[in-house]
């Protein structure tokens, strides 16, 4: 009579290739986080879950290394929903000419104490004597977080829910860069808001 039941070095084998794949999981999530794909939130809730995984496998192993129970770990789902959970959302966008304080566009809500910071950031920005251009992202209190990209006629603030990734960070100043450009004549010749167009406006439309 055929005998179903699995070796034990058969199964010590599949749990350790187990094991080593989800290694190899927090290995891409570090690599993710190296390129900027993710925020620090993502990584933290990720690696963390992955770690969780790994730490339960070795002590069901370790308890009865001839259980196939560790293979119900390995099957559980969950990195899709905390990518999700812990990705930064524009909360909040505004457009501005450089040197004046009213903005030419903006769109999403602040609270006033946050709407408080931004502005003092503004002016400090505004009083700069020298005329710097570049990309800036600081943490503004309460998980939000600020991305500012300026250039030679303008400058974009972006409000984040969390810590935006450098990919986010980037897509705000290319969206500004795509702004002066598509703006140029506009800008110069001071033709009123109405008259132009705005990359940012898909931060809160997507």
């Amino acid at each position: 009579m055929a005998n179903d039941s699995q070796p034990s070095s058969d199964k010590a084998s599949n749990s350790k290739s187990a094991l080593q794949q989800i290694r190899e999981k927090m290995q891409t999530v570090v690599a993710e986080y190296s390129r900027g794909d993710i925020n620090a939130s993502q990584f933290n809730a990720i690696y963390q879950h992955y770690s969780e995984k790994r730490d339960i496998i070795e002590r069901m192993l370790e308890r009865n290394p001839d259980s196939d129970a560790w293979q119900s770990v390995v099957k559980q789902g969950y990195t899709t929903h905390l990518r999700s959970q812990f990705q930064a959302r524009t909360i909040h966008y505004a457009v501005f000419r450089r040197g004046v304080p009213k903005p030419l566009m903006s769109s999403g809500k602040l609270s006033r104490k946050t709407a408080e910071q931004i502005h003092l950031l503004l002016r400090v920005v505004f009083s700069m004597k020298t005329h710097r251009t570049g990309l800036a992202r600081k943490s503004i209190g309460n998980g939000n977080w600020l991305v500012m990209s300026i250039g030679d006629q303008a400058l974009t603030m972006v409000t984040f829910s969390l810590q935006p990734s450098s990919l986010q960070t980037a897509r705000v100043r290319d969206l500004h860069e795509d702004f002066e450009l598509a703006n140029k004549r506009a800008l110069k010749t001071g033709k009123p808001s109405e008259r132009f167009v705005y990359p940012q406006r898909s931060l809160l439309e997507d």
